[in-house]
């Protein structure tokens, strides 16, 4: 009797390489997915019930179904790569210390100086000591006239 490829040996391979990779090339851009990667284990989730089911196929039909040793082999990587990927995520990310120092909402930022579009200088104390200009954002008009400007921070990390 000829045996049949076991598919979902491969198929839960295959997806256990795809919810490890599909973490830093997509779910990291959304907030919903980087703080918690619960597509990712969702992805984890169905990979191990095909290996699982593939393994049980091989194990108790091993005269129609191939992969006594591939599906071991596939599980046990699956297992670690995983693994790993949950310790790297969830353990080691969650390790990085405070940054001391740092301005909290509401704290008075200290003066510093920063290059514009134009690659001239600009220093925040001269941004809030200038009044609003008549043709600037919002409109200027009424009691905004003669009343000094405010700046808006915003620190952007980036992708990690």
């Amino acid at each position: 009797m000829k045996r049949s490829w076991n598919w979902r040996l491969w198929g839960g391979f295959a997806l256990a390489l795809v919810g490890i990779a599909s973490y830093p090339f997509f779910f990291i851009r959304f907030p919903a997915t980087r703080d918690f990667p619960w597509a990712n284990l969702i992805l984890f989730a169905l990979a191990g019930f095909l290996l699982i089911t593939g393994l049980r196929r091989a194990f108790q039909r091993p005269e129609a179904y191939r992969g006594k040793v591939s599906g071991t082999i596939l599980a046990s990587l699956s297992t670690l790569l995983v693994g790993f990927f949950l310790y790297t995520i969830l353990y080691m990310a969650r390790q990085v210390p405070e940054s001391r120092g740092a301005p909290t909402v509401g704290q008075v930022a200290p003066d510093f100086t920063l290059a514009d579009e134009n690659g001239r200088p600009v220093t925040l104390s001269t941004l809030l000591r200038s009044p609003f200009a008549t043709n600037d954002w919002p409109a200027a008009t009424g009691d905004a006239r003669g009343k000094t400007a405010g700046a808006v921070l915003i620190f952007y990390r980036g992708y990690w």
